[in-house]
Formats: C-alpha cells, structure tokens, sequence
C-alpha cells in the first residue's frame, strides 16, 4: 500500500476497473462462505456416517465456523481500518483457501472442527472488507444500491446452487469434494481483487485487543453451553460454569465499552437507532435462515429418506428463493423504501415458516411453497437491511459498520443452529422437533418485524 494514501479517506483508484468486476471480485470471499454455508449442511449425514460423529460433534462441524467468524468478524473490521480494506480482504480469502484444503483432508472429527475454525477466522477477516470495499467503490445513489442488491444476489445464488453442488458432489466423489471446491473460487477472487480492486484508505486506532478477547470468550462460553447443554445435563458443572462465563465475559465487555477510552464500536454508531435496528435484524434473519437450513436439510435425509443428491435438488428451489428476493428488493425499495421493503420482507418470512409448524402432514410441493414464500421474504428484506445499516454509518466507520452487521448475522447463525439442536435433542419424535424448531423460527421473524416497526423510520 502507498503510504501517501494511508488516512486519506479516499481510495486510490484501480486502472480499468469496470463495475461488475469489482462487484465480483468482492462478492467472491462472501460466495465462498455462503456456498459453504449449504454445502456442509447437505454433506452432514454422509460426515456424520465417514466419520462416526455424534449429533453434538455434527453441530460443532456446522457452529465452530460460525463461531471463529462471529467472534472475530469486529477484529477483521478494526485490521481492515488500520491495513487497509484491501490487504486484509486478501489475506482473509487465503487464510479460507488453506483451511478449506485442511478441511477436506481431514481424518477425525477433531482435525475437521480445527480446521473449521480456521475457515471461520478466513472469514471474519475478508467478511467485512467484501462490504465496505463495495461502498468505497461507489458513491451514494442509485449504481451503489444498484451494485449491493447485485452483490446479495450472488451471495444468495451461492446459497441456493450450494445444496445441488453439494449434492451432486457428495454423491460422485465423496464429502471432503465440497471443501475442495472453494480453491477455484477463492484463487479467482485473489486474483481479481489484487489487479481490478482499488487501494484501500487506512485509519490509524487502536486495535482494542482485550474487547475482542471478551466478546470471544463470551461467545465460546455460550456455544459449550448451548451445545454441550444436551448431552451432558443443563445442571452438570461444567455447562453451569459455562453458562456463568458467558455472563461473566458479557458483563465485562459490556462494561469495558462503557469506560475504556478506545471503544470498540464509535458512541456515534451505538447513538445511531437505525444502525443498532439493522444490526438486530441480522441476527434475526440470520437466526431465522440458518437454523431452517440446518432443519430442513437432516428433516428430508433422515425423516423423508433422501439422498445427498435428491436433498441437494429438492432444496435448491427454496435457496433460489433467496436470490429472486434480493433482486427484487431494489424494486420494492423504490416504491416503499427501506422500512417498507423489510416489513413485506419480514412479514412473509414470518407467515411462511409458521405455516410449516404442521411439516409432518405437508406433502414436499406444500413444505416446498412455504419455505419459498418464507426465503423470499428474508431475501427482500436483507438488500434493505444492509442499505440501512451502511447508510447510518459515516465514511469512518464503514469498516466496523459492516463488520458489526456481519457479526450481528453471525451470531445470529450460531445460536439458530444450537437451538435448532436443542430442540432436536429434547423431543423424542423427529417430526415434533421439526414442527417445534420452525415455531421458534417464525418467532425471530416476527420480532424482527418489531424491530422495524419501532425503530426505523420512514425515509
């Protein structure tokens, strides 16, 4: 990086760089995690067969990505400030690469969680940068929202080709393929991103390492709690230890924020009503579309009998849905802007999922109807949420404006996908666990809508 643009607030201009190439080499890294995201949740019976894991250790193989990424996403979005958007996106995407060839040349359950969180640190790294390059690259108005909406659709077509990608792939050569997948896509984002990409302005600040620590551990705690609660008693020592470090730690972040000098998160942000509602409506949306993928891929292979390659092409339809809501979120935001566009959005994302509370007795092209409608409206409402979000956050603080979003959605994952295992531990009959767990889905939603309702504005 130039030292003259360090701090300049401005980014150095990258020769030649149309549009769509620096949407898609920043919409790479942020593809890579979300193709993950689906993959691995097809691939988890034949995971779970290959290498004889419990339903615990299956959770963890999902939550230890989720949980790295979560709990490092604000510190990927402190270093981007400080080195750049740029270097650090780089850096993220090749740290993913490398984990992801460790992943699928793992040989216990230990080795393939291990190199999960190593995914997961990749990510929190490039995570925040993938935004906050977009909106650098374009200024306010209609081709940067034009470009976002653009962005979220790729990552949604990541999501919705990820179950038949799995599929097909676990079905010919095997579960450890869909990690070996990334590399092609993380060498084209590499490459594209350091010729067509602009440099990055760098903000001097602390790194607040001790913050980040806090939140980390206040987040493992919860995960062991929520997790391991199942298998080894609510009441058993260590989850109550748990359980009492997760306050702990929370309680000293929390406190830490109030009365450091260097925070975190600028007080001009945390002021910022607008902000702290899109950020809760991550951790909704992303509560909400986690855990139904989690749900419904083991509910077709396990209750329904599906194969890895019939789940991958029955799911496909419902992840697409994700994709057409996004496109279809700029137009929406035209005519009833950001509020309006997440309330539709939220509102048939909640009635879509409540109608699968009587899974058992749906026939597929019923399940198949409300997923959709339900993915739909998640994928209307998440374009508006980041409009919303970066908006509310000055130039400054763009970094840790996405960073924060992504966090919020990430652990927002976290917890969806332990919840949706303690539900399936505590009842008996798979069907009623199933029912149960989108009841508790189509709730997040609705207090999403709440959220909206009461904190964002018109205009």
């Amino acid at each position: 990086m130039n030292p003259a643009t360090a701090g300049s607030g401005t980014a150095a201009a990258a020769p030649h760089a149309r549009p769509a190439t620096i949407m898609v080499a920043v919409a790479c890294g942020f593809v890579m995690a979300m193709l993950d995201v689906t993959i691995v949740n097809v691939a988890l019976k034949a995971m779970q067969n290959s290498l004889a894991m419990s339903l615990t250790t299956l959770v963890w193989v999902v939550d230890a990505y989720t949980l790295s990424f979560a709990a490092l996403l604000l510190f990927g979005g402190a270093l981007a400030n400080r080195y750049g958007s740029k270097t650090i996106y780089l850096t993220g995407l090749g740290v993913f690469v490398a984990a992801s060839a460790l992943c699928a040349a793992a040989a216990t359950p230990a080795t393939l969680i291990a190199s999960r969180l190593l995914q997961g640190v990749g990510a929190a790294l490039f995570m925040p940068s993938s935004l906050s390059l977009l909106t650098q690259a374009f200024p306010p108005g209609p081709l940067r929202t034009r470009m976002i909406g653009i962005w979220g659709a790729l990552v949604s077509a990541a999501m919705a080709l990820g179950p038949c990608v799995g599929g097909v792939l676990v079905d010919a050569i095997g579960w450890r393929s869909i990690f070996w997948v990334n590399l092609p896509v993380g060498i084209a984002g590499l490459w594209l991103t350091q010729r067509h990409v602009a440099r990055s302005p760098r903000h001097a600040g602390p790194l607040n390492g001790t913050g980040h620590l806090l939140a980390a551990l206040a987040l493992a705690a919860l995960s062991l709690t929520l997790i391991q609660g199942p298998s080894l008693g609510w009441t058993s020592p260590a989850i109550v230890g748990c359980a009492l470090a997760t306050i702990a730690a929370t309680a000293a972040f929390a406190l830490r924020e109030r009365f450091a000098r260097h925070r975190i998160l600028s007080p001009e942000l945390l002021g910022n009503q607008r902000f702290v509602a899109g950020s809760l409506l991550g951790l909704a949306i992303n509560f909400g579309i986690l855990a139904e993928i989690f749900l419904i891929s083991l509910y077709l292979q396990q209750q329904r009998g599906s194969s890895p390659l019939a789940a991958g092409f029955q799911l496909f339809p419902l992840m697409a849905m994700f994709g057409i809501g996004n496109l279809a979120s700029a137009r929406v935001s035209a005519r009833l802007g950001a509020r309006g566009t997440l309330l539709a959005g939220l509102a048939l994302a909640t009635l879509g999922t409540a109608a699968l509370i009587g899974i058992d007795a749906l026939p597929y092209w019923a399940l198949a109807i409300a997923i959709g409608i339900a993915n739909f409206g998640a994928g209307q409402a998440i374009p508006a949420m980041n409009l919303v979000v970066m908006h509310a956050a000055r130039p400054e603080d763009a970094n840790l404006a996405a960073a924060s979003l992504n966090a919020s959605r990430q652990v927002g994952s976290l917890v969806g996908v332990a919840i949706a295992s303690v539900i399936l531990h505590t009842f008996t009959d798979p069907g009623r666990a199933t029912a149960a767990g989108f009841a508790i889905i189509a709730a997040a939603y609705a207090g999403g809508l709440v959220v909206v309702a009461r904190s964002i504005e018109p205009g």
